[in-house]
C-alpha cells in the first residue's frame, strides 16, 4: 500500500453512502428452496401485491409484507425471501432496489440467484433479507409496506408476463404462495417452481475436487521463517501508509502459535500515543494473481487492547488489492473486510464494513465504491468469504449473507491477498502509555474461477486439515 490509501480509508463513508441504498445486487444462487410448505412451522405469511402489471415493464415491482402468524417472535434476520422470474436473456444482469419501506430500506438486502432447475417460468430468483437492524416480528405482526422492484442493468424493457412469482391482477396486498419463505434454512412458507423441490438436490456443501487454489495453515516458526517467502508471502517492513505518520510496519510483530491443534498467526499492532512509537502489521502475497473465485478467512477480531488502555481507531482487515496505475484508472480494484472496534471514519464504536472499489482519485479527492455495513460488535472468531463471479461480488459473515455489490465494482486485473491491523490515527487514544492490540487469523483459501458456498468452504478447509496438509498454491502465476 502506498500512502494515498489512508485518505483512500477515510473517505469511503461520503463517497460509498450514495450506493448503499441499493448495493444489493447479484450473489450467485446454487441452489432452490423445497417445492411446497405452510405456514405452520414458523408462522410466518408472504403477501404480494404488485404496482407494475403491465406484462412487460422498465422494472418489475414486486412489493411485499411479511406477517407473523405464529406465536412466537421471529427475528427478521432469520427470514428469506424468494421471488422467481425468468431473465430475458441468459447473459441478462439485474439490479435491485429499495424504493421504501417501514422498516427502512438500509434494513432490507435484495440478491439475485439461479435455480438448480430452471423451469419455463423461472430459471432466477430475487432473495430479499433483512440485517439485524430489522428486528423481530411478535406474533400477528407483519413488516409493513416493503416497495421493491428490479430492473434489467441496461435498462431495457422486461417481460414480466412469464415471471412465475409475477401476478398482474395482485394489486392489492394478499397472501401469495408463489413466492416462499424460509427461517434460519427451512421452508416455511410457499411453493417454488417444480424441480426445486425437498426430493430435488439440495445446497450443495461437498467441497469442489479439481480447480486452481491457494490454501494455508500459517504453520509456520515465526517471521523469518524461510518457508513464508517460499509459499508466496511478504511480510512488510518498507514504510508508508495507511495509519499513522511515522509509523513503522514491524515484521517481528506477526508472530505464530498452536491453538486447539491449529496453527494461528497473530498480527500485533502497538502504540505509546506517538507516531514514533507505533507500529503496524500486514503480511501479503508477492504475487498479484487472484482474480474472480471464492476468498476465505477464519479471523479473530478483538474489541479490547491486550495490554494497556482501550480507545484506539484501529482496524482489522483481510483483503484483497491491486495498484492504482493512475488516479481514476479502471484496472484498479480492492475488496475488504474491515472491523473497526472503536469506530472512525466519523463512526463513533464498532463498525463492520465489506467494501468493493472501483477506482479512486487521491488529490482531489474522489472515489467509486460501495460498501455494506453492521455497527455492532465482532470481537471473536469468524468465518469471512467473498466470493467473486462475473456479475457481482457477494460478502458472507459466519455463513450469513452481509452484502452484494454489482458488476460496476467487478475487478479487471488481478490481485493479491492481505492482511494487516493499524490504527487510523491517535486521535481516539491520546495517553503515552504503551498498548497493543492483536487480530489473529486461522487460514486463508482461495479457489480460482469457483463460488463457492460457505459450507463448500468449510468442507474444504476441513478436508485439508483431515488430510494433515498445511499449504497448496495450484494458482498459476498472473
Amino acid at each position: 500500500m502506498n500512502t494515498s490509501r489512508r485518505k483512500h480509508q477515510r473517505s469511503r463513508l461520503r463517497t460509498a453512502a450514495a450506493s448503499a441504498a441499493a448495493v444489493a445486487l447479484a450473489a450467485t444462487g446454487l441452489a432452490a428452496l423445497p417445492s411446497s410448505a405452510s405456514a405452520a412451522a414458523d408462522g410466518i405469511v408472504v403477501q404480494y401485491r404488485t404496482s407494475a402489471s403491465g406484462a412487460s415493464a422498465d422494472q418489475s415491482e414486486p412489493w411485499l409484507k411479511v406477517r407473523n402468524a405464529g406465536s412466537t417472535s421471529v427475528p427478521l434476520s432469520s427470514v428469506k425471501v424468494r421471488y422467481y422470474f425468468k431473465a430475458d436473456s441468459a447473459s441478462a444482469a439485474y439490479r435491485f432496489a429499495c424504493s421504501w419501506a417501514v422498516k427502512g430500506c438500509a434494513n432490507i438486502t435484495g440478491t439475485f440467484g439461479t435455480l438448480a432447475s430452471p423451469t419455463a417460468t423461472a430459471d432466477r430468483y430475487l432473495e430479499i433479507g433483512f440485517t439485524p437492524g430489522a428486528g423481530s416480528l411478535a406474533p400477528g405482526a407483519d413488516t409493513g409496506d416493503m416497495q421493491l422492484r428490479f430492473h434489467q442493468a441496461s435498462w431495457a424493457s422486461l417481460l414480466q408476463s412469464d415471471d412465475y412469482s409475477f401476478g398482474p391482477e395482485r394489486t392489492t396486498y394478499g397472501d401469495w404462495s408463489k413466492v416462499t419463505a424460509q427461517v434460519n434454512g427451512s421452508l416455511v412458507w410457499g411453493q417454488a417452481p417444480a424441480g426445486n423441490g425437498p426430493t430435488d438436490p439440495p445446497d450443495p456443501t461437498d467441497p469442489p475436487t479439481d480447480g486452481a487454489r491457494l490454501f494455508d495453515d500459517f504453520n509456520y516458526s515465526s517471521h523469518t521463517d524461510p518457508k513464508i517467502g517460499a509459499n508466496g508471502w511478504s511480510v512488510r517492513s518498507n514504510s508508508g501508509g495507511p495509519g499513522v505518520p511515522g509509523a513503522t510496519w514491524a515484521p517481528e510483530n506477526v508472530t505464530f502459535a498452536s491453538q486447539s491443534g491449529n496453527s494461528v498467526m497473530n498480527l500485533e499492532t502497538s502504540t505509546a500515543g506517538t507516531g514514533a512509537s507505533t507500529k503496524h502489521t500486514e503480511i501479503l502475497t508477492k504475487s498479484m494473481k487472484f482474480k474472480n473465485g471464492t476468498y476465505a478467512s477464519r479471523v479473530k477480531f478483538s474489541d479490547a487492547p491486550r495490554s494497556g488502555p482501550d480507545g484506539d481507531r484501529i482496524v482489522q482487515t483481510f483483503f484483497t488489492i491491486n495498484d492504482l496505475k493512475a488516479p481514476m484508472a479502471d484496472d484498479y480494484a480492492e475488496y475488504d473486510f474491515e472491523y473497526l472496534p472503536n469506530g472512525g471514519w466519523g463512526e463513533p464504536a464498532n463498525i463492520l464494513y465489506a467494501t468493493s472499489w472501483e477506482t479512486y482519485r487521491p488529490d482531489p479527492w474522489e472515489a467509486v465504491n460501495a460498501h455494506s455495513e453492521v455497527r455492532q460488535s465482532y470481537a471473536g472468531w469468524h468465518d469471512l468469504v467473498v466470493t467473486i463471479d462475473n456479475n457481482q461480488i457477494t460478502y458472507y459473515v459466519d455463513g450469513q449473507h452481509f452484502g452484494t455489490h454489482g458488476a460496476a465494482f467487478l475487478p479487471e486485473r488481478p490481485m493479491s491477498i492481505n492482511f494487516n491491523q493499524w490504527l487510523i490515527d491517535l486521535q481516539g487514544q491520546p495517553s503515552t502509555t504503551p498498548r497493543s492490540y492483536d487480530q489473529q487469523v486461522d487460514y486463508v483459501l482461495h479457489v480460482k474461477d469457483q463460488v463457492l458456498t460457505p459450507a463448500q468452504v468449510n468442507a474444504l478447509v476441513g478436508s485439508y486439515r483431515s488430510a494433515g496438509k498445511t499449504f497448496e498454491d495450484t494458482v498459476p502465476g498472473s
